[in-house]
């Protein structure tokens, strides 16, 4: 983890063919561009010399698989990698495959050719946040048949995260069981991985795990993915059921899908039904949504510091008072299990 307020220092691993990320940021205060290697074979020699900060790596590299060295550097010598892909299903496909295997974060450069240069305060953005995450110690996970149970029997599911959360999100998911009320989740993704991400989760989960789309009805045991770059709210519709509502909007806090639209979307309308909590993932998102819910009678929770790739939005929830409980990542399935009572869920 880099120092607060000094430069962090990167390690460029991409192909020359295309535009570079290292020349798009060089000059930039933020940065210090430590070599830009064509190929992670050279790379691999160079880690433990130059001691980056952050690893930026090109997945789309020849001469060595940019994920056998992925898995080889999480082995050998661990630091925070933020993966550089196209937006093409390849791409897609090898994002979601990197952030299983230890990257961070995806940047994702506007085409297979070239990094556009309205890219680098992104590119700068999610460089400086790699430098802050860190690794998580592996805990024991927590069997939720030996849970005890309790009678608050919530009906809703509500979970926020952003960087690090897309593992974060199937750790918990994978834990729970199918007798569950709907979840909902935003998670803070480019428009092309969410769908994917949605795919990837089902295949991993007892739970049915979809895309969320306009219109949705609530259904138990399924869990819905707000569509990268679209809010997602929660509304009641003319027979009184909650459903989802998906739609174009301003970025609020520089996101969209904004974590505070969908929570505060629900604390007006079922917030006593409620279970929500913020995982993982910079910045402030969520935070007032979530003291907004527990206001209005939801159960709320924030992720803890140490379980935490990056812990600012869960601290800044825990900072106002947002969140009822602060849990490791192992202990939050079975408080999602233990609030909503365990047994078969009603429709929201």
């Amino acid at each position: 983890m880099s120092e607060a307020g000094a430069p962090v220092r990167v390690l460029f691993i991409e192909g020359g063919s295309r535009g570079s990320a290292a020349d798009l940021v060089e000059g930039d205060s933020a940065v210090t561009v430590l070599r830009s290697l064509p190929d992670a074979l050279n790379a691999r020699n160079r880690i433990t010399e130059l001691q980056p900060d952050v690893v930026l790596l090109d997945l789309e590299i020849e001469r060595m698989d940019a994920m056998l060295f992925l898995r080889i550097l999480m082995q050998q010598s661990p630091r925070p990698v933020l993966a550089m892909s196209s937006l093409t299903p390849q791409g897609s496909w090898l994002a979601l495959d990197a952030l299983e295997t230890g990257a961070v974060d995806v940047f994702v450069r506007s085409s297979s050719a070239h990094i556009a240069p309205e890219q680098r305060q992104d590119l700068v953005a999610k460089l400086k946040a790699a430098a802050r995450t860190k690794f998580r110690q592996p805990q024991a996970k927590t069997s939720l048949r030996d849970e005890e149970t309790s009678k608050s029997g919530k009906t809703l599911i509500l979970l926020g995260a952003s960087t690090g959360g897309t593992e974060a999100i199937r750790e918990i998911l994978s834990q729970l069981p199918t007798n569950l009320p709907p979840i909902c989740i935003v998670q803070h993704i480019p428009s092309d991985f969410s769908g994917l991400f949605a795919e990837r989760l089902n295949s991993y989960c007892d739970l049915t795990v979809k895309e969320a789309v306009n219109g949705d009805q609530l259904r138990p045991g399924c869990a819905f993915i707000a569509p990268g770059n679209k809010h997602m709210i929660l509304a009641r519709d003319s027979s009184g059921k909650l459903s989802l509502k998906i739609r174009d909007g301003e970025k609020i806090m520089h996101h969209r899908p904004s974590i505070d639209l969908m929570f505060e979307s629900v604390a007006s309308v079922a917030a006593s039904q409620t279970v929500a909590g913020l995982l993982t993932g910079m910045g402030r998102d969520g935070a007032s949504g979530l003291l907004k819910l527990r206001q209005a009678g939801a159960r709320t929770f924030a992720q803890d510091e140490k379980s935490s790739i990056v812990y600012g939005m869960p601290r800044a929830a825990a900072d106002i008072g947002a969140a009822e409980k602060i849990l490791p990542l192992s202990e939050v399935a079975a408080f999602i299990a233990r609030s909503c009572a365990m047994r078969k869920p009603q429709e929201a």
